[in-house]
């Protein structure tokens, strides 16, 4: 259940250097949101204590479910962000499967997370916004 899959597809090569990148999508709340526009949309914040792992994943549909119906409960709005990394880069994080076939997410730990943010290409965008429903 937890083990590697295949690997994230290759999405059209980095302009800046023609490298290719990956597209990635983390679901997040309006808290480590903040954090992101603070950096610029540039960057991920650090990880807290209790946080050991950054958790990417690989299917758009999977950060809407946790996004819209965990972030919503837990924080009152949920955010479905995407974003290009370097694939190469991304090539020492095997791919886990955390649920069904399409439950597909990266296992960054913390530590790692200033590298992985020097390996993104461009900048993280908010392609869905979840609010509770009235």
């Amino acid at each position: 259940m937890n083990g590697p899959t295949t690997p994230p597809t290759p999405t059209p090569a980095d302009v800046s250097t023609g490298a290719p990148t990956t597209t990635l999508w983390r679901p997040t709340g309006p808290q480590e949101l903040a954090l992101v526009e603070a950096a610029d949309w540039r960057a991920w914040p650090p990880r807290l204590p209790d946080q050991p792992i950054f958790y990417p994943v690989l299917n758009e549909d999977y950060a809407i479910r946790i996004a819209r119906d965990w972030n919503v409960p837990a924080s009152g709005a949920g955010y479905v962000t995407r974003f290009e990394v370097d694939t190469a880069f991304l090539a020492r994080y095997p791919v886990r499967q955390a649920g069904g076939r399409t439950i597909l997410e990266l296992w960054v730990p913390a530590e790692d997370l200033p590298e992985f943010n020097r390996h993104l290409v461009g900048r993280i965008e908010v392609v869905h916004e979840f609010r509770p429903v009235p």
